[in-house]
């Protein structure tokens, strides 16, 4: 700051000194030119010489009063300048200190990050425990990748174990519903769920079994569907049907004159009255067109509903085994006691006769396939998967 304020005061100092030399050099011309004009003159007398300086004092006296007006406006400008340069500076120290406060603010937190960086580093590990810990990561991630694979493999070979048993569970269901209920809808649907699971194998080792399988099916398929269950349920129907049935006694239609007489009460019509009450015990018919069979009652009808229900249920056993003969002879003595006790004219009665009839002329048998060949065959094929291979096979593969 001394150096910039001495500066323009040098300057103020070069600039005066050309104007003083102006102001000297003015009132001198005059002179020389009064010397010039008038050469005769140059010695002049004490008198005449006091008059021609007072020209000389007043020109100067301007001259120094210009002067200090310059220095003083020189000093001013020097002056404003001065102020503004110390306010800049002012303001340039002020940012330098708010810039160093911050700084030093900066300085602080990086010193606590890096302590905090140090305590870090100081408890991570070293570099060769790094290498132990990727070592041991590694070996790690072999083994539970090795113990996935083997995993996998059981699991696999689990799975196909278990469809191979549902399979053979199947078979069991077909051939068990075909000889106890002989329903060839349901063997031939178990069938086929069975060679499905053998086809998702995908073992040329399973030939054998879905050719068992293929033979049935076309077997099962080329025989005759046979309702044992509705057959069985027919025959229900029918066993409720007779348990129902009653004796149809014979009627006697009296005649209008029989019914006068009984009405009048005369001799004749107590005769009539009489004869009314016996017949209701005895009747006689001298023209019957009919076999007459003994009126039922009591436990003598009850006794032949039994028997007409045990024939029907006879029947059914007969239906859902495929016992032929057996269902005939139930479905003949059914008709035959229907015959001997019932009256034919009655409606229910006729209808029932006609309906087992009917029944009598349906099949209940017919020749099924049998299943067991390919039931050994699964179980084959399932055994020789199932038993571990050796180990020079093994390696061989």
């Amino acid at each position: 700051m001394t150096q910039s304020s001495e500066k323009p005061d040098l300057k103020a100092a070069t600039a005066a000194e050309p104007a003083q030399q102006n102001n000297t050099s003015k009132p001198e011309q005059p002179a020389n030119k009064e010397s010039t004009v008038k050469p005769t003159a140059a010695k002049p007398s004490a008198s005449t010489a006091t008059p021609a300086s007072k020209p000389t004092t007043s020109s100067s006296g301007k001259g120094l009063a210009v002067l200090a007006l310059l220095f003083g406006l020189g000093g001013l400008g020097a002056g404003v300048w001065s102020v503004l340069q110390i306010q800049a500076s002012n303001d340039l120290s002020a940012q330098q200190q708010q810039q160093l406060s911050s700084m030093l603010s900066q300085t602080k937190d990086l010193a606590g990050r890096e302590q905090q960086l140090s305590q870090t580093l100081a408890q991570m590990p070293s570099a060769s425990q790094l290498q132990q810990g990727r070592e041991l990561l590694a070996s790690v991630q072999a083994e539970q990748q090795l113990l996935s694979q083997r995993l996998e493999t059981i699991l696999g070979a689990s799975r196909q174990d278990w469809r191979l048993a549902e399979a053979e569970h199947l078979l069991r269901m077909a051939s068990l519903r075909l000889t106890a209920l002989h329903d060839t809808n349901s063997a031939r649907f178990l069938l086929q769920a069975a060679d499905q699971i053998l086809m998702e194998q995908d073992d040329p080792a399973a030939f054998a079994a879905r050719e068992q399988l293929a033979n049935s099916i076309a077997a099962l398929n080329s025989s005759s569907t046979l309702d044992r269950t509705g057959l069985f349920v027919q025959l229900g129907a029918l066993h409720q049907q007779a348990s129902q049935l009653t004796h149809l006694a014979p009627e006697f239609i009296q005649s209008q004159g029989q019914q006068a007489d009984v009405a009048q009460g005369d001799g004749p019509g107590r005769w009539a009255q009489w004869w009314e009450q016996i017949s209701r015990y005895v009747r006689i018919d001298f023209n019957a067109s009919e076999q007459v069979q003994p009126l039922l009652a009591g436990q003598s009808l009850t006794q032949v509903r039994l028997a007409l229900g045990l024939a029907l249920e006879q029947a059914q056993w007969a239906a859902l085994n495929g016992a032929t003969e057996v269902y005939q002879q139930a479905l003949q003595q059914a008709l035959a006691i229907l015959e001997a006790h019932f009256s034919v004219k009655d409606s229910s009665v006729s209808s029932l006769r006609t309906q087992l009839s009917e029944l009598h002329e349906q099949k209940v048998s017919e020749e099924l396939p049998d299943l067991n060949a390919a039931l050994i065959t699964l179980q084959a094929y399932i055994n020789t998967r199932s038993t571990p291979q050796e180990p020079g096979t093994e390696e061989s593969n």
